[in-house]
């Protein structure tokens, strides 16, 4: 009786806290004219709190758009955003900070969604709207245009409302809408659809978005998708004039595909060992099933060795197919790799084929490379790769690049793709990798014309987009952009092996008065379309660009377009700013697509009699794995409240500390390191060992700042469950099943130092699924416990707020502060934001920190009291 009297309690306590913070409703409008989408997202919420709130507007967007506005109203004050030159927006921004106004990051890296954060603290009663802007191009793949939206929302939403409008001039094909969401949903989406226009619409009620009947969160969370097509009558495509600009889609059908010369280039290094190597295996089964009867094909598999399956190239009969598909299932991962001597050998064989006069002259010959990681072995500088390859590789060769995972340099992979007239595409290594190989092979599996070029009458346009392709496949679509020069109606003149094909086109004023009279259509279109295909291509450019003269160059280009046409680009910033100008907020965009997460800094606490804004932080970032690092520090990355804790221990050298302990699996401890002298009358620590253990396997890995050294009671079994990668003078990373994963790092200081020594650092992703009852400094957190922030104030260091943290019963008076983070920068590291725990994380984590000192480098902990009843009050 007494527990069904708590567990009423605690759940009417949950409900309370659901509603504290009321979200009135959330809206997106997506308008799509002629495959160029705008889509606005809205979102407003109210604290029905009776104390002060942190109100976050999270919403994820394809990399591939450009942010182009972002507003927010906070109790009436209305901040607008503005696109300006990055050096500008930045000493703008340094202006308030130092007013202790403002701060933010909208990042940009190279996954296929990233996440626009934006974060207030407000007082009770406070109202607040936020509108996030944003445009994209919809690429045609396997027939077809897809938009995505991904949506999701812990609380229900009396009006959640999507309201997609396509218009296409020229008319819709069918527009459908998958079911992603799940059979939940099904029936919610609606589609209406005319010759021209379609609007999808997706509205659930308050009913529909729960996840049971009786629960108070929110079931949607999953990617909306519309698909469509567009009708192809004339062979030349559509030629669509609007505004002054003129814009070419090409895409023919009715065509026989070229035969095909392939390549598979296929990574078998240790660290493709499992999942990645059992779906490569999977997809390449069913790539070979798919050859056409005229193809030739040949397979190459490499690790710290290069191995030919065959020779030379092979016709696609079903014996070749029979014997390919044998040796691809017996490879067994294991090595390292050897990227350029393997890409070397494909490009020879292509030209022995071609020299010989096997190759037919109207067939496509490309390379499709399948990687995870960066080379270990022979030449690993990656631009003496890129240089080697561009040096052999063929005007008729293309080289298409996938890399699996995160671990690979994939910017890499697409600038040694670009520059050889191929693409790159990210594999996610989980179940889905091996639909998303087949997916990328069917794209490049039908070309049906090479070396396409389209003109136009030379007085007749100007500043045209790329407009010479090497190849076309079935399924996808050349666009062609430029501005017109012309009162008359555009020729066009196509070019394409030999074959010959003209068009003519609408008039200019046609179609501007179609889209005028067009409630949801982009008058703007053809104008945005441009631009963006324009920055887009320039982009590519300067990753390509062969001198510091040249990139500038392009860099000018980029930041003049970026800033007519109002895009957020990696030379531009969204300045983000009240209507009277006297507060601001940045959203920055660093150039580095890989650096880790940035967080913002200090804006003034909005009290209810104040008129200055809410503090606030605008992010777009991966999530940063926990880690610990230099002076020991620690830096917890926490998923349900999306921020991060750190804390330091300061002890002696020589203490062994335990960092992560999971009975059922392994230890990893660290032993502390002292600095040369004292600094600024503090002797400096950091750990300069780090141990991991696997009891049951009898299994040792001991990382010092010299070497690395693996004891192991039975070595033929150490490799079969156990993944070691090694990155000289760089890191080691240890992966286990598939399951764990810890990289330690190296990070060297100058020898003559007259201080500081050369020290390790841990990262653990908060990916890795640890027992529950994993413990330890790091791994007690991978049971994130509930924490509530309030009382924000201004600190003694007007740059680093204070706040009371309450967490494990205990109230601790918490700092927003920096801490350097050396997971993507190990010589200078990078500004992290985070709450800072005093008294080296006393009430945070678990007992007092010496509770972790253990006395040995392969011991397991035992774990400290917890006082549990004082939990069960919180």
């Amino acid at each position: 009786f007494k527990r069904n009297i708590d567990s009423n309690e605690e759940e009417e306590d949950e409900q309370n806290e659901e509603w504290e913070v009321f979200f009135s409703y959330f809206k997106v409008e997506t308008r799509i004219t002629s495959r160029f989408a705008e889509t606005a997202v809205r979102r407003k919420v109210i604290n029905s709190a009776k104390t002060a709130k942190s109100i976050q507007f999270n919403v994820q967007i394809p990399k591939s758009a450009f942010i182009t506005n972002f507003t927010m109203n906070v109790n009436g004050i209305t901040f607008v955003g503005s696109v300006m030159e990055k050096t500008t927006a930045r000493n703008l921004y340094t202006q308030a900070r130092s007013r202790g106004k403002a701060a933010g990051i909208v990042r940009t890296n190279s996954y296929d969604m990233e996440t626009f954060k934006t974060e207030v603290h407000v007082p009770p009663g406070s109202v607040i709207e936020f509108e996030l802007h944003y445009q994209e191009m919809l690429y045609r793949k396997q027939g077809f245009y897809e938009y995505n939206l991904y949506l999701q929302s812990d609380k229900l939403v009396p009006q959640f409302q999507v309201d997609i409008y396509i218009f296409e001039p020229t008319g819709i094909s069918f527009v459908r809408s998958p079911d992603f969401l799940g059979d939940h949903f099904k029936g919610v989406t609606k589609i209406t659809h005319s010759k021209q226009k379609a609007h999808v619409s997706f509205k659930p009620n308050f009913q529909q978005q729960r996840k049971c009947e009786n629960c108070t969160s929110s079931i949607i969370d999953g990617n909306f998708v519309v698909t469509y097509d567009v009708p192809r009558e004339n062979i030349a495509g559509e030629l669509q004039l609007s505004d002054g600009y003129f814009v070419h889609f090409f895409a023919p059908n009715d065509m026989s595909p070229l035969s095909k010369n392939i390549i598979f280039v296929i990574d078998v290094s240790g660290s493709m060992w499992g999942l990645k190597m059992k779906q490569t295996v999977q997809a390449m089964q069913t790539i070979l099933d798919d050859l056409g009867a005229e193809d030739y094909f040949g397979i190459i598999d490499f690790n710290h060795n290069v191995r030919c399956w065959r020779g030379e190239l092979v016709p696609s009969d079903s014996v070749y197919i029979s014997e390919a598909k044998k040796y691809i299932q017996d490879i067994q991962p294991n090595g390292g790799t050897n990227i350029n001597e393997a890409l070397l050998r494909a490009i020879h064989i292509l030209s022995e084929a071609m020299d010989n006069g096997l190759i037919n002259a109207q067939s496509v010959s490309m390379i499709i490379l399948v990687s995870d990681g960066d080379p270990t072995v022979g030449e690993i500088k990656l631009s003496a790769i890129q240089k080697n390859v561009k040096k052999k590789m063929r005007e008729e060769f293309s080289l298409f690049s996938l890399g699996i995972g995160f671990d690979v340099d994939y910017d890499f992979l697409e600038r040694i793709a670009l520059e050889n007239r191929g693409i790159a595409q990210r594999i996610y290594a989980n179940q889905d990798a091996s639909q998303q190989l087949k997916n990328f092979y069917n794209q490049v599996a039908s070309p049906l014309l090479k070396k396409i070029v389209i003109n136009y009458p030379e007085d007749g346009v100007s500043d045209v987009t790329q407009n010479s392709f090497d190849k076309f496949f079935r399924g996808s679509e050349l666009v062609v952009a430029g501005k017109v020069e012309t009162d008359g109606a555009l020729q066009s003149f196509i070019t394409a092996s030999s074959v010959y094909i003209s068009t003519h086109t609408m008039d200019n004023l046609d179609l501007d008065d179609i889209l005028a009279k067009q409630k949801h259509a982009l008058p703007g279109f053809a104008r945005q379309l441009w631009a963006y295909i324009t920055i887009r291509q320039l982009l590519a450019e300067r990753s390509l660009a062969s001198s510091a003269a040249k990139k500038r160059t392009i860099t000018h280009k980029i930041l003049g377009l970026a800033l007519q046409h109002q895009f957020v680009t990696p030379m531009t910033a969204l300045l983000v700013e009240s209507e009277k100008g006297n507060e601001r907020m940045l959203a920055d965009s660093p150039r580095d697509s890989r650096q880790g997460c940035c967080s913002g800094k200090l804006l003034k606490k909005l009290t209810s009699s104040s008129t200055k804004p809410p503090w606030a932080q605008i992010t777009v970032t991966p999530t940063a794995p926990n880690k610990l690092d230099g002076d020991p520090h620690f830096i917890i990355h926490l998923p349900k409240i999306n921020d991060n804790i750190c804390f330091n221990v300061d002890t002696k050298p020589g203490t062994i500390l335990n960092l992560v302990s999971d009975p059922d699996l392994v230890v990893v401890n660290g032993q502390v390191i002292a600095a040369k002298k004292e600094n600024n009358k503090k002797l400096n620590t950091y750990f300069g060992t780090i141990a991991t253990y696997f009891k049951n396997n009898n299994i040792y890995i001991e990382v010092t700042t010299e070497k690395i050294s693996v004891m192991s009671g039975n070595y033929s079994h150490l490799f079969s469950w156990l993944n070691l990668f090694v990155k000289k003078d760089q890191h080691v990373t240890v992966r286990v099943n598939e399951q764990v994963t810890f990289m330690v790092m190296l990070h060297r200081v100058w020898k003559k130092h007259p201080v500081n020594v050369d020290f390790l650092g841990l990262y653990t992703p908060s990916s890795n699924m640890f027992s529950p009852n994993v413990h330890g400094l790091i791994g007690q957190f991978s049971n994130e416990p509930f924490i509530y922030i309030y009382n924000f104030h201004p600190g003694k260091d007007p740059q680093k707020p204070e706040a009371t943290m309450e967490v494990k019963g205990n109230k601790l008076e918490v700092t927003r502060g920096w801490q350097k983070y050396y997971g993507t920068d190990p010589v200078n590291g990078t500004d992290v934001y985070c709450w800072f725990i005093h008294n080296n994380g006393k009430g945070i984590i678990d007992g007092h920190f010496m509770d972790y000192v253990v006395p040995s480098l392969n011991s397991f902990p035992t774990p400290p009291k917890i006082d549990y009843n004082n939990l069960k009050k919180l």
